[in-house]
């Protein structure tokens, strides 16, 4: 044979292999892309599941669910700074948290993270001052960054994965330990965050007589609330809601802003919304006027509903706003997320869907039910926000047609 053989590949051959790698790797990678954010979704869901699980497990256990905002009482002449601090054995005052606990403390054993639930539920030696020691249940979830420097309480801290979504690329300070799931507080924001109960365990009778009629969600603040509450359906009526929590970026669905006027209209959040970047607040918004400490899934541990509560006003992925200049006024918190079209749900009977943003939410200029409405606003009244609305009440009596495992 006197045929040439041949050493290499010419230049032309070269770039055309590149070119079709090129094209394979371009055809490939939104694929791969598409593959891992199943698999987050997927983790996502599961972990709403076992939280759920672990709700109808404390539930066999206590026949109650876990409450939002319970804990411990205020000792009376214990005072917030107090409420921070570790004591000797013996002493008076010392860390309480103040009947601000949310479910999530309670659901530690119930989700594998017995260890954790250990500390909390004893005696906590303090870091800095080994002579000292934090309350069984922990000392006040408004501890801020600098009264963990000071006084330590590792608990707060911990950043637990099953109450995390891998969707949600918020991760450290200044949050201290995130959460992307909250519980279902109803169509309504009146008494959202106190409930009939204060800080000392008081019950008033007048504000619990009309809490009766607002506080219309499975989760209900330092209220008992059970199973057989939900008159309408443990399948029909929503448990919790998936979140996302706050990039410091002033999205939408984390940063809240101040817009008095929202228990007659909610839809007066969309006011701050930049036209041309829907998904962020317009430069010059009313910002609530916390700390950035205080904004939404930076506590797992905190009741209050910037913290861990949704609602059921605004659809899936819509505005977060207070009714007041802070974060710990009652505010309208839809869920939210970072998968596309809309957000996990958690239902009562334990199973977990995907509802999307453009659920049916009825008028949002309709002001919320309450005690002393009026109308379509008076006690007792079906939900003014369409479907998504009717799933958050217990016991309204609503007729839901829809299915939402298909």
């Amino acid at each position: 044979m006197n045929g040439r053989n041949r050493q290499a590949f010419t230049l032309v051959e070269l770039l055309v292999v590149i070119a079709i790698i090129g094209v394979l790797v371009g055809l490939l990678l939104p694929a791969v892309q598409a593959a891992r954010e199943a698999a987050r979704r997927m983790s996502c869901s599961n972990n709403f599941k076992q939280i759920g699980l672990g709700i109808h497990n404390y539930h066999s256990s206590f026949k109650q669910l876990p409450m939002q905002r319970g804990g411990t009482i205020r000792p009376p002449g214990t005072n917030n700074l107090q409420a921070r601090l570790p004591v000797a054995p013996g002493q008076p005052h010392g860390g309480n948290n103040f009947h601000n606990l949310s479910p999530l403390v309670p659901l530690l054993p119930y989700v594998e993270q017995q260890a954790l639930w250990e500390q909390i539920s004893n005696r906590y030696q303090s870091k800095q001052n080994p002579g000292l020691f934090f309350n069984p249940m922990g000392p006040q979830v408004a501890m801020s960054l600098a009264d963990h420097q000071a006084n330590r309480y590792d608990p707060w801290l911990v950043n637990i994965p099953t109450y995390r979504c891998p969707s949600d690329p918020g991760i450290g300070l200044p949050a201290q330990g995130r959460t992307n799931y909250g519980f279902n507080l109803g169509d309504s924001i009146q008494f959202q965050n106190n409930g009939p109960r204060n800080q000392t365990g008081i019950v008033a009778r007048t504000r619990a007589i009309r809490c009766r009629s607002t506080l219309r969600g499975m989760f209900r603040p330092r209220t008992v609330t059970k199973f057989r509450d939900v008159l309408d359906g443990l399948s029909n009526t929503v448990m919790g809601g998936e979140l996302n929590t706050d990039l410091g970026d002033n999205h939408v669905t984390t940063r809240v802003i101040e817009e008095r006027g929202i228990l007659n209209n909610p839809s007066l959040c969309d006011d701050q919304v930049d036209p041309n970047r829907p998904q962020f607040w317009m430069p010059g918004a009313d910002f609530a006027s916390n700390s950035v400490q205080v904004q939404r899934g930076y506590k797992w541990m905190n009741g209050m509903a910037v913290n861990t509560g949704i609602t059921t006003i605004l659809p899936p992925n819509s505005t977060v706003c207070s009714n007041g200049n802070n974060t710990f006024t009652i505010g309208i918190y839809g869920p939210s997320s970072r998968h596309v079209g809309g957000a996990h749900i958690l239902m009562g009977d334990g199973s977990v869907v995907f509802l999307t943003d453009s659920i049916e939410a009825g008028d949002p200029s309709i002001g919320n039910v309450r005690w002393n409405g009026t109308g379509p606003q008076a006690p007792g009244s079906e939900s003014p926000y369409g479907l998504w609305g009717a799933l958050g009440t217990c016991a309204s009596g609503e007729v839901i047609e829809a299915s939402f495992n298909d």
